[in-house]
This record gives C-alpha cells, sequence and structure tokens, in this order.
C-alpha cells in the first residue's frame, strides 16, 4: 500500500486507525495506535517511543546491565521513523493500516545500532557493497492449542493441541484447522505478504506456514508481520497460536528453518551448472563461513533458555555443525542441488528466532567466509544424529552466550557495543531462570530428596 493509496483510504474513510510499530529485541512488534487523520500530520517525519522497548526480557521487564538505557539514565527516548515503503493494510483489524519504523536515537539521530532492523540493513550493505544481493526466505513453525492466551493462562497453562495425532502433511486433519488457517493464509496474502501455503508438521497441532523468498530485509518484514497476525488472527478464532521451540518435551518442537542465497545481477550467484551439484566456489565460500562461525552466532537463532531443548536426536532438529546434501539431520541442508535454485537451508534456528537478527547474524558469517575463502569441509553422508560429540550445536543458552562473547567476526560485523548488548540479554535469561524452583524439581526432590 502506497502512502498515497493510504491518504485516498484515509480520505474515503476506509482507514481510520494506523498502527506505528517498531520491532524489539524479541521480534516482536511495539509501538502505538494512531487516528489515520492524525497519523499523516507525523508520517513523514517521526513519533517517539521509550528507549527502554530495545532492553527489555520477554516479559517486558528492565533488567540492569545495559549501557544503552538504565534507570540512572531516566530511561528517555527514542525516536520511531516511519518507513513508508512498508505501509499495509491489517485486513483482520477493521479499518486499520500498520507501518513498521526505523529507530533513531533522540539525541545524535543516527540509526540505533542494535535495533533489529538496523542490524540487518547493516550487513545487507556489507554485501551490496561486495557487490551481492541476499536473497532469503523464512518457514515458520507453531503449534495451536484449544482457548486462548488469556483462557489459557487462567487454567494454569493446561495445554491442549487442537489435534491429537501427528499430522505432517495430513489433509484430512488440517481440514478441520481450516477455520484458523484459511484467514491466516488469505488475510496476510491481501496484506502483500506473499504467502505460499501451509502444511500440517510433524506432530499433532503443529502448524507450518511458507512465505515466498525475497531480499533479506522484506523476508524478515513478512516473518515478523506474519508471526504477529498468526496470534492475533488465531486469538480471534479461539484458539492460541505458539512458537515457544519446544512445549513438551515428549514433542517435536518448533523450528524457523532459513533458506539462502547471493544473488548478482538478477540470477542466483551459488548456482553454476558446470561444478558439481550446480554449487558454485561462491557457495563454498559462504557456507564455509557459515559452518565455521555457527557457534559464534548460534544465540541470535536460539536466544532463550527453551531454545535449547529442542536439538535433540531424532526430531528433525540438528544437533551437529555439519551440511549435507538434501538432509535433514544436517544443521546445513544443500537444497536443490542440480537446478538453478541450488540454496543452503539452515535448520538451526527455532521459532523464537527474531529474524533481524538471525538473517543479519548469518549473513556476517556467510559474507566473512567469502571475503576469506573459507573452503567448504566435505558433505556429511548418513545419520548426522551418529556424529554426536565431535561438531555440536552449543548445548546450552550459557554455551551460546560465551560463543557470542569471544566472537571477534561478529564483534567486527556488528560492533562490540551490539555484541554487548546482546550478551547481557542472553545473561538475564539465565540469570532470571536460574531463581525460578521448577515443577520439575518439586516433583522430582519433595518427597526422594
Amino acid at each position: 500500500m502506497t502512502f498515497e493509496e493510504l491518504k485516498q483510504a484515509i480520505a474515503g474513510k476506509s482507514i481510520d486507525t494506523v498502527l506505528v510499530c517498531m520491532v524489539d529485541m524479541q521480534g516482536r512488534l511495539m509501538g502505538k495506535r494512531f487516528h489515520a487523520e492524525a497519523f499523516l500530520d507525523i508520517a513523514e517525519d517521526e513519533t517517539h517511543c521509550c528507549n527502554y522497548l530495545l532492553a527489555t526480557d520477554l516479559a517486558m521487564a528492565t533488567p540492569d546491565g545495559y549501557r544503552s538505557t538504565s534507570w540512572q539514565s531516566g530511561y528517555g527516548d527514542y525516536v520511531m521513523k516511519p518507513d513508508l515503503s512498508t505501509i499495509r493494510p491489517m485486513p483482520w483489524l477493521e479499518g486499520t493500516a500498520m507501518v513498521l519504523c526505523d529507530v533513531i536515537d533522540h539525541h545524535s539521530h543516527q540509526p540505533v545500532a542494535h535495533a533489529p532492523r538496523e542490524m540487518l540493513k547493516k550487513q545487507i550493505a556489507r554485501a551490496k557493497a561486495l557487490g551481492f544481493d541476499a536473497v532469503m526466505a523464512t518457514e515458520l513453525e507453531f503449534f495451536l492449542f484449544n482457548g486462548t492466551h488469556d483462557e489459557i493462562a487462567r487454567n494454569g497453562f493446561k495445554l491442549e493441541t487442537i489435534s491429537n495425532y501427528n499430522e505432517d502433511y495430513h489433509i484430512f486433519q488440517t481440514s478441520k484447522e481450516e477455520f484458523v488457517m484459511r484467514p491466516i493464509r488469505n488475510h496476510l496474502r491481501e496484506m502483500g505478504i506473499p504467502i505460499e501455503g501451509s502444511k500440517g508438521e510433524a506432530e499433532a497441532g503443529q502448524e507450518e506456514l511458507n512465505v515466498k523468498y525475497a531480499e533479506a530485509l522484506a523476508t524478515a518484514d513478512h516473518h515478523t508481520i506474519a508471526k504477529h497476525g498468526i496470534k492475533e488472527i488465531a486469538h480471534q478464532h479461539g484458539v492460541a497460536a505458539s512458537f515457544l521451540p519446544k512445549w513438551h518435551q515428549d514433542r517435536v518442537g518448533s523450528a524457523s528453518h532459513v533458506h539462502q542465497s547471493i544473488w548478482k545481477d538478477g540470477d542466483n550467484a551459488f548456482y553454476d551448472p558446470s561444478k558439481p551439484l550446480a554449487k558454485s566456489e561462491l557457495m563454498d565460500h559462504y557456507m564455509a563461513g557459515l559452518i565455521k562461525y555457527a557457534s559464534d552466532y548460534t544465540y541470535f537463532l536460539a536466544p532463550y533458555i527453551n531454545s535449547y531443548k529442542r536439538f535433540a536426536k531424532g526430531t528433525f532438529a540438528p544437533t551437529q555443525i555439519v551440511w549435507s546434501v538434501d538432509n535433514r539431520t544436517a544443521a546445513f541442508r544443500l537444497c536443490g542441488d542440480g537446478t538453478k535454485g541450488v540454496r543452503v537451508e539452515c535448520r538451526t534456528p527455532g521459532a523464537d528466532m527474531n529474524p533481524y537478527l538471525g538473517l543479519a547474524a548469518m549473513l556476517a558469517a556467510g559474507l566473512k567466509g567469502i571475503e576469506e575463502k573459507l573452503e567448504l569441509p566435505a558433505a556429511f553422508a548418513g545419520d548426522a544424529y551418529s556424529d554426536d560429540e565431535a561438531h555440536h550445536i552449543p548445548r546450552s543458552l550459557r554455551d551460546a552466550r560465551d560463543s557470542l562473547m569471544q566472537s571477534a567476526m561478529l564483534r567486527e560485523a556488528m560492533g562490540d557495543e551490539v555484541i554487548d548488548h546482546y550478551a547481557r540479554a542472553a545473561e538475564w535469561e539465565i540469570e532470571d531462570f536460574n531463581r525460578v524452583v521448577t515443577d520439575y524439581e518439586i516433583a522430582r526432590g519433595f518427597e526422594k530428596a
């Protein structure tokens, strides 16, 4: 929806509300609802938000330890600058449109370095300086539960999935869920998100939504808006959508696989028909960067304690930092071999990934591989779960945080300020979890300890 089209819709009274949104550290939409006529007054200028929005946790708590903002500094303002190229109608909300904003420092008038959208923009600019365009796609896996989020919370999180058996590719079972999945597909497509389709995933009540590949920033925008829309539309239909990576120890987790390719002059630069698998030398270097630095950026793919519960044998979630050809047991799967669509899929990210951070980190690693002309190791053959120790994905958030802190590659690509900021976010998650007595501890030790 162009700005001119929005103005016409406002004049015609079909739009009366505009959501002005930024993306927070967790990948959620935060912002304000403007009366549409008032939005026109600020649309090409700015509005403000509290700078704590880029220094909170999932529960919107304000932990200490951030250099960017604190109680000591008084929690001042950031500027939210609307990106008018992102205006979209929100068909499931009457009379409503939305726009994404870039986050600007109120005093320096410079982009805020640790703002997720800015982090991805920086790596895209780095790729463009090398003559490349980053093209990516994300898959959104999630569970549907009976009852809304509010009802489930009131019932003490007694979770009941919308279906009762594995519905992977299952047409009859997913037909029962069309009352919510059909409006999700149609509403998101109507607002300009290039939805391709949905399918049942490999667990009871689990769905996957597929969005067409696009330039990296558009992909992250599509992912974030789609995730937000899925939750709101599901709520309107009396069910809850959850992107928690692992909601039960006996159930398969939810991922957000990321497909990646580098393009040059409108063509896939990963494609070389003269090479084995039609995989170019450039692709070798990029994939080698992804693999060499995988532990460095795992935090950006798996940012919470729960994220690491998903990495388990036999669940289609990877455990080993290896690549293989069309092999879903490996962290990196070569897809489309022998075709112009050859690409690499990273299977590490969970459904809780902030796409701006994950895409930025992987792009930084891949570009470093190109710059260093890294040699790609031989493809892994067979069951990657069987090689349990050699190249294991970081086993915990603490391990991932330590690798993030020690990453010279990411510090060079993103800056010390950014890495220290997100390392503090990881530390806080660990601190907050460690102080809680869990149901598991009580059930296990109440009598036996």
